[in-house]
Parts: C-alpha cells; structure tokens; sequence
C-alpha cells in the first residue's frame, strides 16, 4: 500500500512539474517569475527537442515583435527558416516552408504596419453580442444591438493612414 501511495505521489508530483514547465514555456522571457527562469534554464541544460522548439518559437515571436525594419525581418526569417527546416521538429519545418511561401506578404504586412488584431478583437466582440442576443426575432435586432454597443465601425486602411501623416 506505500508503494502505490508513493507512485500516485510521484505522479502528482509530476503532473504539478509538467504545468509549470507549460507556464514556463508559455510566458513572455521578460515575464518570468524566478522560479520559471530556474525551470527553463534546467529546459535549456537537458536541451531536447523541448527546448529546441521553445528556442524556436522565441525567434519566431521575436520576429513579429513589430519593432524592427523590413529588411531585419527578413534577415530573421531566412534565419528562423533555415533554423527550423534543420531541426527535425515536423511542425516548425511545414511551418518554415509556409512562412517562405509567404514571406513576401510578411514582409509587405511589416512595410505597411498592418495586422488583424483590430479585426479579431472586433469579430470576438461581435460574437459575445451575438450570443446576448440569441431570442431577437429579427436579425436587425442583433445587429441594432452591435451598432448600439460598437458605436460607428471605422477602418482606417495603410494608404489612407500614410495619406493623413504627410
């Protein structure tokens, strides 16, 4: 009876362990408390596949950042590509081979400043009113609540926004 009392132990042990390492992973390097750094540098001396993805996917976020020129993110892209492509890690090579297929619409997103985030946030928002709004009998009912709620919708596109900052 110890016995399986120890290995039901060691197992919550280990489930406790794999969760920190998760949050561990998940976080941004600066927002680590010191205990996840501790954890990820243990990652990092084991090294592995583990830590060859979260190596990865750091270049990759660092990419994406936004504060870098066009011509840095494509220096790292090739970077990240080539490194990904030599890892052996299957996700991050059809990741490499997708992100070479459309680099030059990265790179024009990162030129012009454009992202979807404004869009997603939008379209989230836009479900969560839906959903309240399930028992209208008319669509326009929902869609009076959006606009009620959203306020006028506006997207100001790249070239009308280069157009008002001459």
């Amino acid at each position: 009876m110890a016995l399986e009392d120890e290995g039901a132990h060691r197992q919550v042990l280990d489930s406790r362990s794999r969760y920190e390492v998760r949050r561990a992973l998940l976080k941004n390097p600066g927002d680590l408390t010191d205990d996840q750094a501790v954890t990820l540098r243990k990652l990092k001396r084991k090294g592995g596949e583990l830590w060859r993805a979260y190596a990865l996917k750091e270049a990759l976020r660092a990419i994406f950042a936004g504060d870098l020129s066009e011509d840095d993110v494509s220096i790292l892209i090739d970077r990240f590509c080539s490194r990904a492509s030599r890892s052996g890690l299957k996700p991050f090579v059809t990741s490499a081979k997708t992100i070479r297929k459309r680099k030059e619409g990265i790179l024009a997103a990162v030129r012009l400043g454009i992202n979807n985030a404004q869009h997603e946030g939008l379209n989230r928002r836009v479900r969560l009113i839906v959903n309240r709004a399930y028992g209208f009998h008319t669509a326009n009912a929902a869609l009076g609540l959006i606009m009620l709620t959203l306020g006028p919708i506006t997207h100001v596109l790249p070239h009308e926004r280069q157009a008002d900052n001459p």
